[in-house]
């Protein structure tokens, strides 16, 4: 069953336009998703879409139809013109409706034949965790309420050692063979000794072997030998006692062979040596770390202490242990890197110009630039040390430049900890004892005329009084009505068809308009109808007849609108506003030198000491002290 509203693609990391397949009352429904996601990054020309930058591969593309069902786009008035377009409009947005819900209703999900449902090998999400017998399963609980902690673990460590035990079967023929050959086993360990001392001389036992088919002079060698003052006999007969060791211990012996670590342990037995030789150094730094909730006792200097109770390292320095650290960042690293198409990962060795160095920070520690420009830490995921992934896929030669931070503690000290002398002002503070305060309440902490140290000494300041224009915002009300022009519907506001209006800044204006007509703002000419969006800055639409507009500072040129009709409307410049009012100022609203009562007396009247001059500046009095 072929689609009525929607079309499906999937993303290549090149291509940008896709096809329209079917027909659309106005640009604003068509709407696109990648991945599930809305975008509106993208522009519509016809039976085309075009996107800014082309889906990623992989991404899933539908554009679909979606015409609005909360109101109808025609609504047809008494004495008005009957035209075709409006006919069609008001019968394709049944018709549409219609095709977008058959749409719909064929994704959903079908009871086949058999009684059962059939999702059509897609992905069911938003699955909630089951409560009943018989509730789906998601992928979560699975994971995270049905498998235990302890399970999860069992199985990673299954999965590391599948390798040996995938050995272990393939050589299950050999493990039986050595199984029922355990006897003959334990009888060649319990001669272990004898024989190592074969093994060591292998080569002699061979010649023995081949004399024994070659010479009997050969044979009467090997017993000359046992006339040598040392033979290989006599040497196995030496050490019959490390033999008998080996025999009365074969369980340990058998124990040691089914150890599957002891490869490791052979493998690392020159580190093992190391720290043998080594084992005073060892012992020290034993004695030197402790890990505990309370200090150890005893210390030297230069022990170190890991504090459990607060969480932080401290050293002895001889007398008592200190903070060994602090909670300053500081700047660790800066990295550069020239990106590929539609790369998002970043890691290992940076490409700069100054070298090359391996990408580490702490998790939450971070700033990244992308082209100069800061990202967002929403922009990206950054949370293992090693890895900055973007959200969004670079285009090629993208410069990305990250900043990172190393974290230390640095020790504190409470201010209550200084009793005696004073912080001088070199190193913040005032030079001032307790003793220079006495009698000297309401004074201010200045800088003394040296310009060398803080002092106690009264303040002054001038008071400046004078008067200033400026703009009072008004509240306007607007009527809008409709007439027939011509044989088309125009507004009117005012009683002037289509009226240029001039919308000051900081002005409220209400416009009480006739239903089925919605009247709208746009920064685009006939707003919806010429490709553009509403403008909702400052607007408020109060009910279907009435909407409200309060300019803000910097607005542009708007344009009105109706929503269901085009070319109904007109301009609407937004002027800067003359000033229209005049009012009383003084500094700091006259708390300088002055009481709130004397203050209040500026409403009806002004007073001052001597000094008090008027002055003109751009049209305004200025009075000063």
């Amino acid at each position: 069953m072929s689609n009525f509203a929607f079309n499906t693609y999937t993303g290549n990391g090149s291509t940008t336009q896709y096809a329209i397949t079917w027909e659309y009352l106005d640009s604003t429904h068509v709407k696109a998703y990648l991945d599930g996601v809305a975008t509106t990054s993208f522009t519509i020309s016809s039976s085309t879409v075009t996107f800014n930058s082309a889906p990623t591969n992989g991404a899933i593309i539908r554009i679909e139809r979606e015409t609005p069902l909360t109101a109808r786009l025609v609504d047809f008035q008494d004495g008005s013109v009957l035209t075709e377009s409006d006919l069609d409009k008001s019968a394709n947005q049944n018709f549409f409706a219609v095709q977008e819900f058959s749409d719909d209703a064929s994704n959903y999900l079908q009871l086949g034949t058999d009684d059962k449902y059939n999702a059509n090998s897609k992905v069911i999400k938003n699955v909630a965790n089951p409560v009943d017998n018989n509730d789906a399963v998601n992928k979560t609980y699975l994971e995270n309420t049905w498998l235990s902690s302890a399970n999860k673990t069992a199985l990673t460590t299954l999965q590391t050692n599948i390798t040996a035990i995938t050995n272990v079967n393939s050589n299950s023929s050999n493990i039986n063979s050595v199984n029922s050959n355990s006897a003959n086993i334990n009888l060649v360990a319990g001669s272990i000794g004898s024989v190592n001392t074969v093994a060591t001389d292998i080569a002699k036992v061979i010649a023995v072997a081949n004399d024994l088919a070659e010479a009997v002079s050969e044979v009467e060698t090997v017993a000359n030998d046992l006339n040598e003052t040392t033979s290989e006999i006599d040497t196995v007969a030496n050490a019959i006692t490390n033999v008998d060791i080996v025999g009365n211990a074969i369980a340990n012996v058998n124990t040691l062979a089914g150890v599957s670590n002891l490869q490791n342990l052979a493998n690392a037995h020159s580190q093992i040596v190391t720290v043998g030789n080594n084992i005073p150094a060892v012992q020290s730094f034993g004695n030197t770390y402790k890990i505990s909730a309370t200090a150890p006792s005893s210390p030297i200097q230069g022990t170190l202490w890991f504090d459990t109770t607060a969480n932080i390292m401290k050293v002895y320095d001889g007398s008592s242990f200190i903070n060994a650290g602090s909670s300053v960042n500081g700047t660790s690293g800066r990295y550069k890197y020239i990106a590929t198409a539609n790369q998002t990962t970043f890691t290992g060795a940076s490409h700069s110009d100054t070298g090359s160095n391996t990408l580490t920070y702490d998790a939450g520690f971070i700033n990244v630039f992308k082209n100069g420009v800061h990202l967002d830490p929403s922009d990206y995921t950054a949370t293992d040390g090693n890895n900055l992934v973007l959200d969004v896929g670079c285009s090629l030669n993208d410069e990305i430049y990250i900043l990172t931070f190393g974290t230390f503690s640095i020790a504190s000290i409470s201010a209550s900890a200084i009793t005696s002398n004073t912080l001088g002002v070199a190193r913040g503070g005032t030079g001032l004892t307790s003793s220079n305060l006495t009698g000297n309440g309401g004074k201010a902490l200045v800088v003394n005329s040296g310009g060398s140290a803080f002092e106690l000494a009264n303040t002054s300041s001038a008071e400046v009084y004078g008067f200033e224009t400026y703009f009072n915002p008004s509240t306007l009300v607007k009527t809008v009505t409709v007439q027939s022009v011509s044989g088309s519907n125009k507004y009117f506001i005012d009683g002037v068809q289509q009226d240029t209006l001039e919308l000051e800044e900081g002005n409220t204006y209400v416009f009480n308009y006739p239903s089925g007509h919605p009247f709208k703002f746009s920064s685009t000419a006939d707003g919806t109808h010429g490709g553009g969006s509403e403008y909702t800055t400052g607007v408020t639409h109060n009910s279907s007849t009435q909407v409200t507009i309060v300019v803000p500072s910097n607005a542009p040129t708007l344009y009105y609108y109706c929503a269901s009709h085009s070319a109904m409307g007109g301009t609407a410049n937004t002027p800067v506003p003359a000033v229209n009012s005049v009012r009383y100022i003084t500094t700091n609203q006259g708390q300088d030198s002055i009481s709130s009562s004397q203050f209040a007396n500026f409403d009806d009247s002004m007073f001052s000491a001597s000094g008090f001059v008027f002055s003109l500046s751009n049209g305004e009095l200025i009075a000063t002290i």
